[in-house]
């Protein structure tokens, strides 16, 4: 029996469309057993009773494509997950699943792959590697392409910036979100985006705050996902006023990351209930913490 933990991940950051990626300290629990023949699938815990049950399930599809990689047999197989991690809310929960059947199997497996082989394996299925980086990697991840291969590289947050987490009650589906997406963007938009994800790669190492509010604007995605997400808009204006309060989607949707400083937490927390409240907004407010980790196994 061998058990995979998965935080949760927040990627774009606002600028850093299909580059920036975050892992937070929410997680998802992946048990992988052989068994002798079949499949059986048991999931418990926030939105367990939407995940397939059957060779659908995005943790089996991903142990699977490992057992394939490394040419493991197995008669069958018992997956348990236990879910702390919203689904469909653009905190990373598929790419969880990813990534705990990956690293799961592969201890199966006698731990056969690096992690930057499970990275490379990981991006195929879930096609994005700021999904799928933070959660095997942990921290602040910068992801990127060279000809068929994938890299990321993680750094560690400065601790004088706390993220929190605003999580509504519907889901989105992402495909419904990348589906609204233009397939070119002006280059004044692609330049200013380069410069607000580079200010937010030093905001977040050098631990600047004060430069969260510019560092996390967006010219890529944002604009055309707001339709979806009922308040985005409205959240991040009334917020605007403070520069040390950064405000994005997270992910494809619909929570919404706000990076803030952490001296300030208590207030600024108060803060955005308030404005949510003032808007008619109902979102969830979760302060959480960066997961400098990723996914960690336990035989």
């Amino acid at each position: 029996m061998v058990q995979a933990i998965v935080p949760a991940t927040t990627a774009n950051l606002g600028p850093g469309f299909d580059v920036l990626g975050l892992a937070l300290n929410l997680y998802n629990t992946f048990t992988l057993s052989e068994i002798e023949s079949g499949l059986v699938v048991e999931a418990s815990g926030n939105g367990a009773e939407r995940l397939s049950k059957d060779e659908n399930n995005l943790a089996y599809i991903a142990a699977k494509r490992l057992f394939d990689e490394t040419g493991h047999s197995v008669g069958g197989l018992r997956i348990g997950i236990d879910m702390g991690v919203p689904l469909g809310r653009g905190l990373g929960s598929s790419s969880t699943a990813i990534v705990g059947g990956l690293a799961a199997a592969n201890e199966l497996c006698g731990g056969q792959l690096s992690r930057q082989d499970i990275f490379a394996l990981a991006t195929e299925i879930e096609g994005h590697p700021d999904n799928v980086g933070p959660a095997i990697f942990g921290g602040f991840t910068i992801c990127y392409a060279r000809q068929e291969a994938v890299h990321a590289v993680s750094l560690k947050p400065s601790n004088n910036i706390k993220p929190v987490v605003l999580i509504p009650s519907s889901m989105l589906e992402t495909k419904k979100a990348r589906s609204v997406l233009p397939e070119s963007v002006a280059m004044a938009d692609a330049v200013f985006n380069i410069g607000r994800s580079s200010i937010l790669v030093a905001a977040l190492l050098e631990g600047r705050p004060d430069m969260l509010r510019d560092a996390m604007e967006d010219r890529l995605h944002q604009p055309y996902r707001a339709p979806l997400v009922p308040g985005m808009d409205l959240v991040i204006e009334a917020l605007s006023s403070y520069s040390d309060i950064g405000v994005a989607l997270s992910g494809a949707g619909p929570s919404i990351l706000c990076l803030v400083a952490r001296s300030k937490e208590a207030e600024y927390v108060e803060l955005i209930k308030g404005v949510l409240a003032e808007l008619g907004q109902d979102y969830a407010v979760v302060s959480l913490e960066f997961d400098l980790e990723g996914v960690t196994v336990k035989n």
